[in-house]
C-alpha cells in the first residue's frame, strides 16, 4: 500500500538516544476508557471508501472501522502477521484441493447503521470489489471464478459461481480456479472488508459507508477534519481480530504544517502526528521527548516508477541510466541518514520473503551492496538509447521530503542530458495522478509499503500484468510494466506456493533479480517509522501490519 504525506529528516539532526529506539512495553490495561484521541496530519488520505483507498493513512484507521472473513491480528511482533477468523466463526473448511473455502458467518454482528450482517452482504461486498474496480481486484483477487467476467465488465459484475452464499447454512462458499498461498492474506486486507448490500457500486468518496467495527466515521472533510466516534451496535466478538478500543472520539485534523504537528504533540494539543518530524524538530524530539519517541524498521520502499510505454522511458537504457547516475546515499541523507532509511537497488525489501542482497546499479556490482552511483556507465547507456535531449517531468508529492527527492531526482535528469522539470502535487491526489495513464506521468516520486508478508506483494502487484489498468486511477502498477515471461514466472511462483513456499521464495528471488534489471522503477531506499506521541498517550503498540494501533492506545 502507499503511505502518504511523509515528510523528511535530515542527517544532521539524528541525535535519538538509545531509548528513544525501543518502544515502550504496553501497559496493563486499567480504567483508560473514554476521551478524544487527537490526530494531525498534512493532508487527508483520499476517498474514504474502504474497497478503493490503498494508502496506510486510511488503512491504520479502517483497523477499528471495518472487518472482512478474516482479519490480521491485533498483535505486536510477528503476532501482528498472523491471520485469524473475523467475521467468519473460524479459519475456512478448505475442500477442492485449496480451491473451495467454506465460511460460516458468525451471527448477531450489526453494521453501524443498525442493520444484521449476512451472506448476502459478503457475496455483494465481493462483487463490489470488482464494481468500483478496486486497485487490487486484478491483483488480489482474479483468481476467483468468474473474476475474469468482472474485471473485463465491471458493471454487471455477479462472480457466477465465485462466491456462493447459503442464507439457510449461514455459510459463503469461495471457488478459486486454482489453490492460492495467499488467499488468506487477501481476505485479511481492507479491500475485502464487507458492507451492507445496497452500498453504492462506485467511489463514496468523502461519504462513509457503514461498518461493523468498533468505531465508525461521523464525518469526513478532506479540507479539514477526519471524526470517529463509537459504533453504538458493537459487541466485541474476537479481541485478536476487533478488540473493543479505549478512546470515545478519534479525530484526525488536516492542513498543519510539519513542524505544527510536532508543536501540537510537544504541547500536548494533539496525541500523534501522521507525519514524520522535520528535519529542524529531530534533534529536539530524540532528546527532550524522548519518552515519547519511537522508531521502528519497515518492509517498504521509496520508489521512482518510469513510465515504460511513453518516451523516454519506454527505452530500456534510459531507464537503466537512471538507476545506475541516482546517489542513493544522498537520498538516504535527505531522509534522514543512516539510522532512519538505507540504500536498496532492488523491489524485495530486506528481510523479507524472497529477498537476497542485489545491486547491479552501482560502482563495482557483487555481493549485492550498494558501493554509490556510476555515473560513468549510466552517460554510456545514456547515449546508447538516443534519449538525449527529451524532456521529462518529474512528479512528487508536495511534502518536503517528496520535493527534496524529486529536485535531487531532477537534477540528475538534467545531468543525463534530459531536460527535466518538477512538478509537485498534493499528496491527497498525487497516487492516483501517478497511476492514471491519460495523466502521462514519465516518472514520480512514491513509496511502498507491504499489505502483507510475501514477495508478490511487491513484485507481481506492483509490476504484474494484472496490475496495469489504462486510463484508471487504480492502476496500481504505475511503471505500466507487463514483460509476458517475467509475469508467467510471476503466476507459477504463486502455483508452487501452495505446495512448497520455499521454493517459491527462491523463484521470487530469480524474479526479483529480472524484474531489477529492467529498471521499471529505480529503488532508492528502505524507510524506517518514527512515531511521535503526546505525554498523554498511553499503551502505545506497533503492529507490523498496521502499525500504531491507534484504538489500543489510550488518552485519560
Amino acid at each position: 500500500m502507499k503511505k502518504t504525506s511523509w515528510l523528511g529528516i535530515s542527517a544532521g539532526a539524528l541525535c535519538l538516544t538509545a531509548a528513544a529506539l525501543i518502544a515502550t512495553p504496553a501497559a496493563q490495561a486499567q480504567d483508560h476508557r473514554g476521551g478524544t484521541m487527537r490526530l494531525v496530519a498534512v493532508g487527508a488520505g483520499g476517498t474514504i471508501d474502504p474497497q478503493i483507498n490503498y494508502t496506510l493513512q486510511y488503512w491504520q484507521l479502517y483497523q477499528g472501522l471495518y472487518d472482512g472473513l478474516l482479519n490480521f491480528k491485533k498483535g505486536v511482533g510477528e503476532e501482528g502477521f498472523k491471520v485469524v477468523p473475523d467475521l467468519a466463526e473460524d479459519m475456512p473448511q478448505v475442500a477442492d484441493d485449496g480451491k473451495t473455502l467454506i465460511f460460516k458467518l458468525r451471527k448477531g454482528i450489526k453494521f453501524s447503521n443498525g442493520q444484521d450482517v449476512t451472506v448476502k452482504d459478503v457475496v455483494a461486498s465481493f462483487q463490489r470489489i470488482f464494481k468500483v474496480s478496486s486497485p487490487t481486484a486484478g491483483g488480489f483477487y482474479a483468481g476467483i471464478v468468474g473474476a475474469d467476467k468482472c474485471l473485463k465488465e465491471a458493471a454487471t459484475c455477479t462472480l457466477e459461481g465465485g462466491v456462493v452464499g447459503d442464507e439457510a447454512a449461514n455459510t459463503v462458499t469461495i471457488h478459486l480456479t486454482q489453490p492460492d498461498a495467499e488467499i488468506y492474506y487477501k481476505l485479511a486486507v481492507p479491500h475485502a472488508v464487507i458492507l451492507p448490500a445496497d452500498s453504492p457500486a462506485k467511489d463514496v468518496g468523502t461519504d462513509p459507508l457503514p461498518g461493523t467495527g468498533a468505531y465508525m466515521v461521523e464525518s469526513y472533510d478532506p479540507n479539514k477534519q477526519l471524526k470517529i466516534v463509537r459504533n453504538p451496535h458493537f459487541k466485541e466478538w474476537s479481541k485478536d481480530a476487533q478488540p473493543d478500543g479505549y478512546p470515545d472520539v478519534v479525530v484526525m485534523d488536516f492542513g498543519l504544517t510539519d513542524e505544527a504537528e510536532v508543536t501540537a504533540v510537544a504541547n500536548g494539543q494533539a496525541d500523534w502526528a501522521f507525519d514524520q518530524p522535520p528535519a529542524d524538530r529531530l534533534a529536539e524530539i530524540g532528546t527532550k521527548y524522548k519518552d515519547q519517541v519511537h522508531v521502528t524498521p519497515l518492509t517498504a520502499m521509496w520508489y521512482a516508477p518510469m513510465n515504460v510505454n511513453i518516451p523516454p522511458f519506454n527505452n530500456e537504457k534510459a531507464r537503466q541510466a537512471v538507476s545506475y547516475a541516482l546517489d542513493r546515499n544522498a537520498l538516504v541523507k535527505r531522509f534522514g541518514g543512516k539510522v532512519l532509511a538505507q540504500p536498496v537497488c532492488q523491489i524485495l525489501p530486506p528481510g523479507f520473503p524472497g529477498h537476497e542482497p542485489y545491486c547491479p546499479y552501482t560502482k563495482n556490482p557483487g555481493g549485492g551492496k550498494y558501493n554509490g552511483p556510476d555515473m560513468a556507465m549510466a552517460k554510456k547507456l545514456m547515449e546508447e538509447s538516443g534519449q538525449k535531449g527529451q524532456p521529462v517531468t518529474v512528479i512528487s508529492e508536495d511534502s518536503a521530503v517528496s520535493k527534496s527527492v524529486g529536485t535531487y531526482i531532477q537534477s540528475v535528469l538534467n545531468e543525463l542530458g534530459f531536460k527535466a522539470e518538477l512538478k509537485p502535487i498534493s499528496s491527497n491526489i498525487q497516487f492516483t495522478y501517478i497511476q492514471n495513464t491519460n495523466n502521462k506521468v514519465q516518472i514520480s516520486v512514491t513509496q511502498w509499503y507491504q499489505d502483507y508478508p510475501a514477495a508478490s506483494d511487491f513484485l507481481n502487484i506492483l509490476f504484474g500484468c494484472d496490475s496495469f489498468h489504462e486510463g484508471s486511477d487504480s492502476s496500481i502498477n504505475i511503471a505500466g510494466f507487463c514483460d509476458k515471461e517475467i509475469d508467467a514466472k510471476m503466476k507459477e511462483a504463486l502455483k508452487v506456493a501452495v505446495t512448497d513456499q520455499k521454493k517459491a521464495d527462491d523463484m521470487w528471488k530469480e524474479i526479483d533479480k529480472a524484474v531489477t534489471d529492467k529498471a521499471a522503477a529505480a529503488t532508492l531506499f528502505t524507510p524506517k517509522h518514527v512515531d511521535f506521541v503526546s505525554k498523554r498517550l498511553g499503551n502505545f503498540q506497533f503492529n507490523p501490519q498496521f502499525y500504531f494501533m491507534v484504538y489500543q492506545a489510550w488518552v485519560q
